[in-house]
């Protein structure tokens, strides 16, 4: 159990990030149909792009590349704009948004994966997966499989520098995409791929859940950001038509869980939580689940973030999550 009433670092977010965030929100609000579907044009009012570049902005350039154009598969790849002498760690990653919310370039999840990039060194492929409720699971989890099957395939892999070692890859994502980051390591475990190896995961605040309410999500209900009732929307328009959040995708080591991890190679995972998140119970379950499983799992918990604090690069917490990941990936590349 988290600390009792851990106090929300959400006040120490500048003025300029709340701006942003609070749009957003609004933007969020006011494209949700009561038919349970979302209205895009007006979502793209309030969720700003960012466009690729050739040029460094701080310290990283960035270019697309299309795996499936009917269904506006791609992914973003960002690169340290100095030439690195050494062998450099792939990081894919899947931006979060409740499977139904932002791409790969839009600003937040772009300015995020340039940081990353940045503070690690990792080329890091963002990956742009088709949204609910126009496709429900398993439509994200298929294009986050595709792209690493695409990436598996050298052919593919001609405009990466020659430096990046497809053997040190590493799955990550915020939120939902922390969802993906393990069902899709699961896919790619069972699947077995030739050329990348997939060495570490990285679950920074993974949106997990069930039928059941913790004690989390009954004391912060209406935490800043992410409250309950909103990611029992989220869950409503992802999981296929009859199905509860003991669905397999939503409760991973739930009574109606169908993928045993024991018997898979499956790498080590590190998995970030914060003490004023609704979702921190459901994602100390997934830390400790992994671990009954015998896994190699890593806590990192930070006791006043809100879900999704790792979007203010201002926050103190932010600055060490970088620490943390750049971190874990220099001791499994060791």
């Amino acid at each position: 159990m988290s600390s009792n009433n851990p106090t929300s670092n959400f006040q120490d977010v500048p003025w300029k990030q709340r701006f942003y965030r609070s749009m957003l929100g609004y933007g969020i609000h006011f494209s949700r149909r009561s038919d349970g579907t979302i209205n895009r044009f007006i979502m793209n009012l309030f969720d700003l792009k960012a466009q690729p570049s050739k040029q460094p902005i701080d310290g990283v350039i960035t270019s697309d590349t299309v795996v499936d154009a009917t269904r506006n598969l791609y992914f973003r790849l960002f690169l340290p704009s100095l030439e690195q002498n050494t062998n450099m760690p792939l990081i894919v990653y899947f931006h979060g948004g409740g499977f139904a919310y932002m791409s790969a370039n839009s600003i937040a999840c772009d300015d995020l994966c340039r940081n990353l990039c940045k503070k690690t060194g990792a080329v890091i492929i963002s990956v742009n997966y088709r949204l609910s409720p126009e496709h429900k699971y398993p439509s994200q989890y298929d294009d986050g499989f595709d792209v690493l099957k695409f990436i598996d395939d050298s052919a593919n892999t001609k405009n990466f520098p020659s430096n990046v070692n497809l053997k040190q890859c590493f799955i990550a994502g915020d939120s939902a995409g922390g969802n993906l980051a393990h069902h899709v390591t699961v896919k790619a475990c069972e699947y077995g791929l030739r050329n990348v190896k997939l060495i570490g995961l990285i679950a920074i605040q993974p949106f997990f859940g069930g039928e059941e309410r913790t004690e989390s999500e009954n004391r912060l209900v209406d935490a800043p950001v992410l409250s309950v009732k909103g990611t029992d929307w989220l869950w409503k328009t992802f999981l296929p038509e009859g199905s509860d959040r003991d669905h397999p995708a939503c409760n991973v080591f739930g009574p109606k869980s169908v993928d045993d991890i024991r018997r898979l190679k499956f790498p080590a995972t590190m998995v970030v939580v914060g003490g004023v998140d609704p979702l921190y119970d459901w994602q100390i379950r997934y830390y400790e689940g992994l671990k009954k499983c015998g896994k190699e799992a890593y806590l990192i918990e930070y006791p006043n973030a809100f879900h999704s604090f790792y979007g203010a690069p201002e926050l103190k917490e932010s600055g060490l999550l970088m620490e943390e990941v750049k971190d874990f990936i220099g001791n499994l590349i060791k």
